[in-house]
C-alpha cells in the first residue's frame, strides 16, 4: 500500500481537465513527452526504491569468511560480473547459473544497478524539459484570450457574439505578429524528438550497448524453441552474478573470497526496460511523424487549408483558402490552437467574424499589430490579478 501510495503522487501527471480548467498549447504527441512518459518513467524510478516489493536489492553467499552484510555492501557498491561464454548452457549439469563458471573467461561487469533509480528520474526531467520551455515561452496566452469560451457556454448569444467579435478583432489586430510564437512551438516539437532519440541511445550507453536490440532479442526469445534459446533479459540483466572479495589473512598475505549474488532487482529492471524500449520507438515514431506533419503545414498552404476545413466545416472553401493566404504561419497556429480550446460552434462563428474582417479590410490601429491591452480586454475576461503563475503541469 505505500508503494501504490507514492506511485499515485506521479498520478497528476496524467490526468483528465475539463476544457474551462486549462487551455491546450500543444498536441497529442507533445502531451504523451512530458504527461504520461514522463510519469512513467518517475513511478518506474519509485518502483525499484521500493524494497518491499522484492526484499534486499542484493544478496551474496560465500564461504562464510566473510560477514553476509558486508559482502553485501562491497558488491553491492562496487560490480558484480558474468562470463558470457557461459550463456545458453544448461543449468544444474553445464553450469550452476546462467552466465557464471570457471573466472579464466571474458568477463561482462555490471554496475548499472546502482544507477538505474537516478537514470529514471533523470530521464523524466529530460521529457519535462521541452514542455517546460514552451510554456515559459507560450507564457499563458492562448489561456487569456481563451478564458470564459473554453468547454460549454452558458453565455447569452448576445454576449457569446460579443466574445467572438473581440477575440476576432484581437486575430485581426495582432495579425503577423506571431511567427515568433510559432517557432518556439517547432522548436520545443524537435526538441521532443531528438530527446526521445537520444534517451534511446543514452540507456543503450548505460546498460552497455544492448538496449538498442534489446525488444527484438526479447521478440526473437519468444519464438524460439524452448529447449534451445537463451534469454535474452538473463544475459543484460542476470540474475545471479559473481563478486570477488580481497582481504588480508592472518599472515598477512591476500586472501580471495568468490561469492554468488542474487540481484532481486534485476526482476523489476528487465520488465521496465523492455516496456521503455517498445514505448521510446513508438514516442520516437510518433513525434518523427508529428514533425513531418508540422513541416507539411510550414512549406504547403494547401495542408494548412485541409487542416482548417476539417474544423471549419460549415465555412465556404473559398473563404478558407483566402483565409490561409492572407495569414502567416504564426497566425495559423494561433487559429489552429484556438480550434482545440472552443468547441466547434464558437469557433465557427470567430473565424467567421474573422474572416468578414479581412474581407472588409478594416484599418488597424498604428503603425504595427499588436494584442488589445487589459484594459481593453477587460469586458471579456476577469481582471488579469486573479491569475497568478501557473504551476499546473
Amino acid at each position: 500500500m505505500a508503494v501504490f501510495g507514492l506511485v499515485s503522487a506521479v498520478a497528476g501527471f496524467v490526468k483528465v481537465r475539463y476544457l474551462q480548467d486549462k487551455a491546450i498549447i500543444d498536441n497529442m504527441v507533445f502531451r504523451c513527452h512530458y504527461r504520461i512518459t514522463s510519469a512513467i518513467l518517475f513511478a518506474c524510478c519509485i518502483i525499484v526504491t521500493a524494497n518491499n516489493l522484492i526484499g534486499d536489492p542484493i544478496s551474496c553467499i560465500n564461504d562464510g569468511a566473510v560477514p553476509i552484510h558486508v559482502i553485501n555492501t562491497y558488491c553491492w557498491i562496487t560490480y558484480t560480473f558474468t562470463l558470457p561464454g557461459q550463456h545458453g548452457r544448461t543449468m544444474g549439469t553445464e553450469v550452476a547459473h546462467s552466465g557464471l563458471g570457471n573466472d579464466n573467461q571474458e568477463r561482462t561487469y555490471h554496475s548499472y544497478y546502482q544507477w538505474v533509480p537516478f537514470m529514471l528520474f533523470f530521464q523524466g526531467l529530460l521529457f519535462y524539459v521541452p514542455h517546460w520551455i514552451w510554456k515559459n515561452w507560450e507564457e499563458g496566452r492562448m489561456r487569456m484570450i481563451t478564458e470564459g469560451m473554453r468547454g460549454v457556454s452558458t453565455a447569452s448569444p448576445a454576449e457569446r457574439k460579443a466574445r467572438h467579435e473581440r477575440l476576432a478583432q484581437y486575430l485581426y489586430d495582432s495579425a503577423n505578429t506571431h511567427n515568433t510564437y510559432s517557432f518556439g512551438y517547432f522548436i520545443c516539437e524537435a526538441l521532443n524528438f531528438v530527446n526521445v532519440v537520444g534517451n534511446i541511445f543514452f540507456v543503450d550507453k548505460f546498460l552497455g550497448g544492448a538496449f538498442l536490440t534489446y525488444g527484438s532479442e526479447v521478440l526473437k526469445f519468444s519464438n524460439m524453441n524452448q529447449e534451445n534459446r537463451s534469454d535474452p533479459m538473463i544475459e543484460i540483466f542476470p540474475r545471479v552474478t559473481k563478486c570477488t572479495f580481497h582481504k588480508y589473512g592472518s599472515s598477512g598475505s591476500i586472501q580471495k573470497h568468490d561469492a554468488l549474488c542474487v540481484l532481486a532487482l534485476n526482476i523489476l529492471n528487465e520488465k521496465i526496460y523492455i516496456f521503455l524500449w517498445f514505448w521510446f520507438i513508438a514516442l520516437a515514431v510518433a513525434s518523427g511523424l508529428a514533425i513531418v506533419y508540422s513541416a507539411a503545414i510550414v512549406m504547403m498552404p494547401t495542408t494548412r487549408e485541409a487542416v482548417l476545413k476539417r474544423r471549419f466545416r460549415k465555412a465556404d472553401p473559398a473563404d478558407v483558402c483566402n483565409l490561409i493566404r492572407r495569414v502567416q504561419i504564426g497566425d495559423f497556429l494561433m487559429i489552429h490552437l484556438l480550434g482545440q480550446n472552443l468547441n466547434v460552434t464558437s469557433y465557427g462563428e470567430m473565424l467567421h467574424t474573422f474572416i468578414n474582417m479581412l474581407d472588409e479590410g478594416r484599418p488597424i490601429s498604428g503603425d504595427t499589430p499588436s494584442a488589445p491591452s487589459t484594459l481593453e480586454m477587460a469586458p471579456m475576461y476577469p481582471a488579469i490579478e486573479k491569475y497568478g503563475k501557473e504551476t499546473e503541469t
